[in-house]
């Protein structure tokens, strides 16, 4: 409660005490706000701590993403098969455009929002720096997108185990898995984040995670279909560099054993999978080095 002053002659300023403290508590410092930055943004990309309405979508998409892993643990059990349906490495594949629309829904939610309504500058007023605000925003995303993509994989190990499957080669398939799912979180996570960060609007941040997600892949299916058409089979592997998707189907193929998903099943050599490694390596610390240029700009 303010005490005022003693009464003043007219005129006169006048002194009031509102009882403002300082703060004495532990100052927990730049760490800590970047985990907890992190933590929100995890949180919040599925909707936790928010309201109903935004919970709806993103669980609904896990939703669609767990249960086809659920029937087939369901059949293979029932019918007591040796081996999965589907390789661990294809589950993320054969769901593309459910991991494509969960990162355009949620990377604009994580930043677009902070543009917006130009709360960016608050953040950097405190403890946190540009580098970990990219950096909490980057690995919240890519958590993410591993959460939804390795879950399936865990359940089809699990009901691997239950239909008495050979133990270490289903291990095996399952790491493998791991690894895939976690190159396509990391891309991923940086190319949605970079296509919402240059915008403050939710529905232009949509519109172009998704366009760079799949135009890309269209156009390179199309490509490798007429070079198989024509012969020039040679090329189908070097077009898979031009997709996102491609690119991770490119790398497993070379080094996880994963099997060809390009047309005539070619196969990604030792060669051409470095390079795949090469071009997943320098768009990551491209999605990398844009976020930190953006945010040089936009943090004042």
């Amino acid at each position: 409660m303010s005490t005022p002053a003693p009464e003043a002659a007219p005129g006169t300023s006048r002194i009031h005490n509102i009882g403002y403290r300082s703060y004495e508590g532990p100052r927990l410092g730049r760490a800590y706000a970047r985990r907890s930055l992190y933590s929100q943004s995890l949180r919040g990309a599925y909707g936790l701590g928010r309201s109903a309405k935004s919970k709806v979508l993103p669980m609904l998409l896990a939703a669609v993403m767990f249960i086809p892993a659920l029937i087939m643990v369901s059949i293979s059990v029932y019918l007591e098969a040796k081996t999965l349906f589907w390789e661990y490495t294809q589950y993320a594949v054969f769901l593309q455009l459910v991991i494509a629309v969960f990162l355009a829904s949620q990377a604009p939610q994580s930043v677009s929002r902070d543009l917006r309504f130009r709360t960016v500058p608050l953040y950097f007023s405190r403890p946190i720096e540009r580098v970990d605000y990219v950096l909490a925003k980057y690995g919240a995303m890519s958590s993410a997108l591993f959460i939804l993509t390795a879950t399936p994989l865990v359940i089809m190990w699990i009901g691997s185990m239950l239909a008495k499957m050979d133990f270490a080669e289903q291990a095996r398939m399952f790491g493998q898995g791991l690894v895939s799912v976690a190159v396509l979180s990391v891309l991923y996570g940086g190319i949605g984040l970079v296509m919402a960060a240059f915008t403050p609007r939710r529905g232009f941040g949509v519109a172009a995670v998704i366009g760079v997600l799949t135009i890309p892949y269209s156009a390179v299916s199309a490509l490798q279909g007429i070079a198989y058409a024509t012969d020039n089979t040679g090329a189908i592997v070097w077009l898979g560099l031009f997709s996102p998707i491609t690119l991770v189907i490119g790398l497993q193929n070379a080094f996880l054993g994963a099997p060809a998903s390009f047309p005539a099943e070619a196969q990604v050599g030792a060669g051409a999978g470095a390079v795949y490694l090469a071009v997943i390596l320098a768009l990551v610390a491209a999605c990398y080095g844009i976020l930190m240029r953006r945010y040089r700009k936009v943090g004042l």
